[in-house]
């Protein structure tokens, strides 16, 4: 018999994490090779995890709601065949090891029999914000700092530097033979409100947040805290689209089987102009930046409690027509729970259709690690001048997030100005939806 790894996988591009949402097995169950084994959540996904071995469930290395580091073993599967010595080391063997590191692993947290455990998303941020981990404790498995120490270091603006004294994210652990005291945490200042604990009072209602929730916060306050966001908008008449799409949606709905929307035709602008402007299909990479090739787009589905980004490949080669039904069948996967990580995954540009529930005006949180977002805001009819005149047109915001640090004002103006054209352009006689 045999004893093999099973680690957390990377569920999408620049996730560097995930979240044991709910183990599927015990240990003790004799499971197959591709059979799920745990569901996992991360900032773009919720999937679940199969078993890379045929075999038994040793042991499970990671609680419900525990997040783990890309890479980190979640549990162990005991399988028939190969070399148990080989792969376990002899009992009396493993006490020495264990006695001999126990100094070094007591002397600092966050490691595991004196070797230091950090992700390679804790040490990209702390070579960014030159932290010394050896001054910070880890709120992880064992001591194990975690990306959200850091961050939450980073936002009290208390970043340890070498030769500091230590700096917890969290409550130090009280010495074995001592009992642990808790201690209320210090206000430090430029420490945001929501940081502060808030009880509720008589009436209110408590909801959990759910493992989804807990993602999409991580996400959205990375994004916010290393993009510099800028904001710009334009207005666009789109009349003469409005009257094609409506023109033809029951025909088109009768003969596909599928929805024509509004959307389609947008992201198939946006696709036209990220090939006439690549730099705005880019994203940060901190000594670089990189220009993607590919023209992926990413739309943003919203369920009931959470918001999900698959992606629309090579959508500049895809007809309007090909658009409007990877819209339908995506959105329809998200809803329904069945969106598989590799949907999730690849995104160079978001596209947000908040025109949906009525929007006129919003301002999007970039989907990192891309480098701009736009919302796709509500056509509503208003007053218009042209030649000197008023006229009653379908007019339609568009709404550009970017990152300042890979754009500027001046490409993404001239990259809106060439959607506004695209989309004005729109009509029965020189648009073709297949």
């Amino acid at each position: 018999m045999a004893i093999e790894q099973m680690k957390m996988p990377q569920l999408g591009e620049s996730v560097t994490e995930g979240t044991i949402s709910k183990w599927l097995v015990s240990p003790g169950d004799h499971v197959n090779k591709y059979d799920p084994i745990a569901e996992v959540l991360t900032d773009k996904v919720n999937a679940e995890v199969p078993s890379s071995f045929t075999g038994v469930i040793k042991e499970l290395l990671a609680g419900e709601d525990e997040t783990l580091a890309v890479g980190e073993v979640i549990c162990t599967i005991e399988i028939s065949g190969g070399n148990e010595e080989a792969e376990v080391a002899a009992p009396g063997e493993e006490i020495a090891t264990v006695r001999e590191q126990e100094p070094a692993a007591q002397a600092a947290k966050g490691t595991e029999f004196g070797k230091v455990r950090y992700s390679p998303a804790v040490l990209k941020i702390s070579q960014e914000y030159g932290i010394d981990l050896t001054q910070v404790s880890g709120t992880g498995k064992e001591g194990r700092i975690t990306r959200k120490d850091l961050l939450k270091l980073i936002e009290s603006g208390n970043i340890p530097k070498p030769g500091t004294a230590p700096s917890t994210s969290s409550q130090e652990a009280a010495p074995p033979d001592q009992e642990q005291v808790k201690q209320p945490a210090p206000q430090t200042a430029g420490r945001k409100q929501e940081s502060l604990p808030v009880q509720p009072a008589a009436g209110d209602t408590e909801i959990p947040v759910t493992g989804v929730r807990k993602a999409i916060a991580a996400n959205m306050l990375r994004s916010k805290h290393e993009a510099p966001h800028a904001w710009t908008m334009v207005e666009v008449d789109a009349t003469n689209l409005v009257a094609y799409r409506d023109s033809i949606k029951h025909e088109f709905k009768q003969k596909e089987g599928f929805n024509l929307t509004y959307f389609a035709f947008f992201v198939k602008a946006v696709a036209q102009a990220l090939k006439e402007f690549p730099q705005i299909n880019s994203m940060w990479a901190g000594d670089k930046i990189i220009q993607k090739k590919d023209i992926n787009i990413s739309i943003a589905v919203a369920t009931e409690d959470a918001l999900f980004v698959p992606v629309i490949k090579n959508a500049d080669e895809k007809t309007i027509k090909g658009i409007a039904r990877e819209i339908t069948e995506l959105a329809s996967k998200a809803r329904n729970g069945k969106l598989k990580s590799e949907e999730m995954q690849g995104g160079t540009f978001t596209v947000n259709n908040t025109g949906s529930f009525g929007s006129v005006q919003s301002m999007g949180i970039i989907n990192y690690p891309q480098a701009a977002i736009l919302q796709v805001e509500s056509i509503v009819k208003r007053p218009v001048i042209i030649d000197g005149m008023i006229a009653v047109r379908d007019m339609v915001n568009l709404c550009m997030s970017l990152d300042h640090r890979v754009l500027d004002g001046l490409v993404c103006g001239r990259f809106l100005a060439r959607i506004k054209e695209i989309v004005e352009s729109m009509s029965k006689d020189n648009t073709s939806i297949y």
